[in-house]
Order: C-alpha cells, then structure tokens, then sequence
C-alpha cells in the first residue's frame, strides 16, 4: 500500500482517538455558546425595524422575536430610542464594510467602484423583494420629527456616504474616466439623494426598476466618458511648381 496512503489513514486513528480520549477526559459536550439576550434584541430588532418600521415595532415585538425575557430590553437600553441608535450602528458596520470594498477601494477603477456599490446595494433590497428598502432613509422618514437623536446620526451617515462618492469621484476625475458636469461634491450630493429616492420608489412599487434606470442614466448621460478628440488634420503638402 501507497505510504501516502497509511501516513493518512494513520493520522486520521490517531486524531480520532485524541478527541475522543479529550472528549472523554473533559466529560462534557462542546456546544457553540448561546447568544446574549443583548445580541439577540439588536439583531432581531434590526430585521424587525427593517421589515416593519421603527414606530410599528413595540419592545414588546422586539422582546418575543429575540426570545429574551420581558425586563432584558430595559436592563440593556435606556430607551427605545436609544436601542434605534444602537440599531444604526449595527447596520452602518455593514454599510461602512461594502464602502470600504467599493468606493474607497483604490484597487479598483473608480466608476467601477461606484457601480459595486450600487449594485451591492440592489441586490441587498433584492433579497427580500424590495420590501424592505434602506434602514437610514426609512429611519429619515419615520424619525425626522419625532426622534433628534436618530435624525442627526442619520445626517452624519448620509454625510459620510457624500464623502465617500465624491472620494471615487474625484478619482475617476483623475483617471480621465469623465469630464464633470459640476463640482463633484454636488454630483455627490446628487448621487446620494436620488439613489435614496429610487430606493424609496422600489420599496413602494415592489420593483427594483426605478433603481435600475437611475443607473443606467447616470452612467451613461451624467457621468459619461469623454468624447475623443478628433486627431489633428495633417498639413498638406505645397503642390510642387511645374
């Protein structure tokens, strides 16, 4: 038989029987630890705020889809508006994650960054049928009224977004990708708000088309490549006298 053969099935029996001589020394079962009530009322209640709206779910809701006792919410947040800002967070960790991979990637062609980005995020509202649209413009929607607190970290992460888009826009600018029609700051801002607006459409119409045509426009009229220049004409030459 093949020594590649025996030195494998050898180390196969002999790591078997260490786990099991361990196994049996420790006398228990490994089992993956179950997680906080803390843990499990954020991340329940961020599927439960996205789905339904922030206003239309109660602690009480949050509570039963975490499976925490009735007092856990209370021991843990200060308020339900305090638990909303946490629930921000939660979801900027993701956000800032995808920005990072896209729009301030410099490994990447700029306008393909910018493209990821808002593909990654069609594909994200994909996932759940358009339903549940972006947590920062539903929480703008719900909030701007009612909650300070929530209304402002929701300015500063659009704020945020602004910079990271005039970032790649900048670059693209650089790269000779496009010629800007205005200060890219603007076209940021622009970028930005319509994006959130198409969003906010799809979500509506169940339909991820108003997003889709946002893109195609904006790359192909707003941010299009420039035309080529013409190359020079050649002089031509004096005719020779005869």
């Amino acid at each position: 038989m093949d020594e590649r053969i025996i030195s494998v099935k050898l180390a196969r029996r002999f790591a078997a029987r260490s786990l099991d001589a361990i196994t049996r020394r420790k006398n228990k079962i490994l089992r993956v630890p179950k997680p906080s009530n803390r843990n499990q009322l954020l991340s329940q209640g961020l599927r439960l705020v996205h789905e339904r709206g922030f206003n239309a779910s109660s602690v009480r809701d949050i509570v039963e889809a975490a499976g925490a006792p009735q007092g856990s919410f209370t021991n843990h947040f200060g308020s339900k508006e305090a638990f909303g800002l946490e629930l921000i967070e939660r979801y900027h960790d993701m956000t800032s994650a995808a920005v990072a991979a896209t729009l301030r990637n410099d490994g990447l062609p700029p306008l393909a960054r910018l493209r990821a980005w808002m593909t990654n995020q069609l594909h994200y509202l994909r996932l759940h049928d358009m339903r549940r649209g972006c947590l920062y413009g539903n929480m703008a929607a719900e909030m701007s009224e009612h909650g300070e607190p929530i209304r402002a970290r929701v300015v500063e992460v659009f704020a945020e977004n602004r910079a990271s888009v005039k970032y790649c826009l900048d670059a693209a600018v650089a790269a000779g990708e496009f010629e800007p029609s205005a200060p890219t700051a603007e076209l940021a801002g622009f970028i930005v708000s319509s994006l959130q607006g198409a969003i906010l459409v799809a979500k509506a119409q169940r339909d991820p088309a108003p997003v889709q045509r946002f893109m195609k426009l904006l790359f192909s009229s707003v941010l299009r490549a420039p035309e080529p220049k013409p190359a020079p004409r050649a002089k031509k030459a004096p005719k020779k006298r005869a």
